[in-house]
């Protein structure tokens, strides 16, 4: 299978999901709302919230990091992007009262950012092989760096996550923490973290520019 073909049959995945469960973290296939919010708050430690700023959630589905960042009280203005229309259609129809909050299905509708956040999007990856996932993933970072000014950061499932390998799915990608922080090391900026200390299966990487 293609990876073209993988994202299509993902986005029927996640369109089912928020059929069944509606705008919750079950609704974008997180396992509780608890544990989205634990991610979230690993992912947005790459954000200096001390002047207003801009940032892209990619793959922002209804669009529940806006509402994370709302209750922290910052000043933002928020660009949720996501290829299902469903998804982008219920975060507008939610956060329509919020003029600093936009949705779109079009990447090219984009301008940089200061940051962007990837949320959870590289763990699925179907009957994708390792090889050609790997490299969505890679291609998909290289296209992120170039959304955002000041950072971006995300979050995968880790290679650690079982001591019995074997146990592991076969439809989710582990990725490896430490070849993903030296690549963002080596690519984007000398100023990477690595967060794998919050308690659950995945670890988060943060890029400073």
């Amino acid at each position: 299978m293609n990876i073209d073909a993988t994202l299509k049959k993902l986005d029927k995945y996640f369109e089912e999901k928020l059929n069944i469960h509606g705008t919750s973290a079950k609704g974008v296939d997180y396992n509780s709302e608890q544990a989205q919010l634990i991610r979230f708050e690993q992912l947005v430690r790459v954000i200096n919230a001390a002047s207003p700023f801009t940032v892209i959630d990619y793959g922002s589905g209804y669009g529940a990091m806006f509402d994370f960042l709302l209750r922290k009280g910052w000043e933002f203005e928020y660009f949720g992007v996501d290829s299902i229309k469903k998804m982008v259609l219920a975060g507008k129809k939610i956060h329509n009262n919020f003029s600093n909050c936009h949705f779109t299905t079009e990447e090219n509708d984009l301008t940089p950012a200061d940051y962007l956040i990837a949320g959870a999007i590289f763990n699925i990856k179907l009957n994708a092989s390792e090889a050609d996932w790997q490299k969505h993933i890679l291609n998909t970072l290289k296209k992120m760096d170039q959304l955002c000014l000041k950072g971006f950061s995300f979050n995968m499932l880790t290679l650690y996550s079982d001591a019995d390998r074997m146990s592991q799915r076969p439809d989710l990608h582990y990725g490896d923490p430490c070849f993903y922080f030296d690549f963002c090391k080596r690519n984007f900026s000398k100023n990477v973290a690595l967060l794998h200390d919050y308690d659950l299966y995945d670890f988060t990487i943060l890029v400073r520019k």
